[in-house]
C-alpha cells in the first residue's frame, strides 16, 4: 500500500484551521436551529454530538493526510473531549461572567479551544514514530538497504 505524503507541521496547522473552521460552521448550523428549542448549553451539546464523526474524517484526510483506523477512530473522542471541555468552560465563562451573548459565544470558545485541540489530535490521527536501536519502528529495508553482517558484539572478533 502507499504512503501518504508526509507533512510539515506548518501546512498542518493551516489545514487543522481550515478544517476546524468548516467543522466550526457545520456544529454552528446545528447549533442555531436547536438554540430556538432548546436551553443554550443542551443545543450546544447536540451539535457539538453531530459534528464529531464529520470532524473525524476531515482531520484524517484533510488535515493529517493519513488512514483513518478503528483505533484512531476510538482515540479521536479524546480530542473532542479536550475540545468539548474547553470550550465548555469558555462558553459557561463568556457567557456568565462576560455577558456575551449565546448565539455568539460558542464562535469564540471554539477559538480559544483551538490550540489545545491541535496538540491532542496531531498525537492520536498522526502519532510520533517510535523508535528503538535500530531507528524508526516504521522503517523498512527496501532496495537501498545494505545487507551486512550484524555488528560484532563486544569482545568478538569482527
Amino acid at each position: 500500500m502507499r504512503e501518504l505524503p508526509t507533512l510539515r507541521p506548518g501546512g498542518q496547522i493551516v489545514r487543522f484551521t481550515a478544517v476546524g473552521g468548516v467543522n466550526t460552521l457545520t456544529f454552528y448550523a446545528c447549533y442555531l436551529p436547536l438554540h430556538r428549542l432548546l436551553p443554550y448549553f443542551a443545543a450546544y451539546t447536540a451539535a457539538f454530538a453531530a459534528s464529531l464523526a464529520g470532524a473525524f474524517f476531515l482531520h484524517t484526510y484533510v488535515t493529517y493526510r493519513t488512514r483513518p483506523t478503528w483505533t484512531k477512530f476510538l482515540l479521536f473522542p479524546l480530542t473532542q473531549v479536550t475540545n468539548y471541555s474547553v470550550q465548555s468552560a469558555g462558553l459557561v465563562a463568556l457567557v456568565g461572567w462576560c455577558g456575551l451573548d449565546t448565539a455568539v459565544a460558542p464562535l469564540v470558545a471554539a477559538l480559544c479551544a483551538l490550540p489545545f485541540t491541535y496538540l491532542v489530535s496531531r498525537r492520536i490521527l498522526r502519532p510520533p514514530a517510535r523508535t528503538g536501536p535500530a531507528g524508526p519502528a516504521t522503517a523498512r529495508p527496501g532496495p537501498s538497504a545494505q545487507a551486512g553482517p550484524p555488528p560484532a558484539r563486544s569482545g568478538e572478533a569482527a
